[in-house]
């Protein structure tokens, strides 16, 4: 199988690309990234096709897709406040570039598409765990934009017949995710800062509450897609329902470094939603044989990878 992975120099991208390289029905894997948020340097020592250009590109997407059995489209500007800044730029990467992929998809006969959205999307949905076929209410510029994400693999699917899969990501975390820009998420910030003696900043009061899913259980979850070309008419949330608030994270990161962490506190930020918890039973009913990766030892991997990005590998964890 000849995948082609859109947003592959990015956090997900690379480390799926990575866990590609060791997969046997994999073949050959190309990335199209235009390193606005990735780095080239994520993609170091894999033998992968990079293609350095926009998913609004057509000739870029044209170079990237040629020849490919399957695509994970990643490819997003990824930020709530982001978006709140500039919507239609994040309308652009986010809805429009999803159609793109999919066109260009579409004109290369590509066989299969998984494509991610968002726990975003249940906005202020009361009701948790958090259904797909429960109601939808993006409160920010990017939930809605995910939510076209969606919508638009999904109608392709129902429209042409390509077979399609919308994961619904929930707060992914893990080695290779960046801490140093301006909408960083939650968990490298936190490791960040406490792995170099600084105050860790909570906006609101720490008990807002998250599926937080290791990186690494994403890529089992769409490797196995991938191998077995699963496709479904709805959207798919991917968590496992490991729900825990803040503050939970900042006491299991105290654990692991055996020493406290210093906190600060700043408002909640705008579009932000209070909790967030996934209903499991449709990913457990496509993937039964899939074994996260336990919430507390990811976290220990990421704080052990952080430790050697700062030359701290002897300070990591107990």
């Amino acid at each position: 199988m000849r995948i082609l992975i859109t947003g592959g120099a990015g956090f997900i991208g690379s480390n799926l690309a990575r866990a590609a390289m060791v997969e046997p029905a994999v073949k050959e894997v190309s990335v199209l990234d235009d390193l606005s948020v990735g780095l080239r340097g994520n993609l170091d020592g894999l033998d992968v096709n990079v293609v350095e250009g926009s998913i609004l590109d057509p000739a870029a997407l044209d170079a990237a897709m040629a020849g490919r059995e399957a695509v994970v489209h990643l490819a997003a500007l990824a930020s709530v406040p982001s978006s709140l800044l500039d919507p239609v730029a994040t309308h652009h990467a986010n809805a429009t570039g999803t159609l793109m992929v999919l066109e260009a998809a579409r004109r290369h006969d590509v066989r299969h598409i998984v494509v991610a959205s968002s726990s975003a999307v249940y906005g202020m949905n009361p009701v948790l765990p958090e259904a797909e076929l429960t109601w939808t209410q993006p409160m920010s510029p990017y939930a809605a934009s995910k939510l076209a994400t969606e919508a638009y693999a999904l109608a392709h699917q129902a429209s042409f017949g390509l077979p399609t899969l919308a994961f619904r990501f929930f707060n992914v975390f893990g080695p290779g995710q960046r801490h140093d820009h301006a909408y960083a998420a939650v968990i490298p910030r936190f490791v960040h800062a406490a792995l170099r003696g600084e105050p860790v900043v909570l906006h609101g009061d720490g008990t807002q509450s998250r599926d937080f899913t290791f990186v690494g259980s994403v890529c089992q979850v769409i490797l196995d897609a991938l191998r077995r070309r699963v496709h479904h008419p709805h959207p798919v949330n991917l968590a496992f329902g490991t729900r825990a608030s803040l503050l939970q994270v900042l006491d299991e990161l105290t654990e692991l470094l055996d020493r406290p962490i210093a906190r600060e506190y700043a408002p909640p930020r705008t579009g932000d939603i209070p909790h967030s918890s996934a209903d499991t039973s449709t990913l457990r009913e496509l993937f039964p044989d899939i074994e996260p990766v336990a919430r507390p030892d990811g976290l220990r991997v990421t704080v052990e990878w952080m430790a050697g990005r700062l030359g701290l590998e002897h300070a990591a964890t107990r």
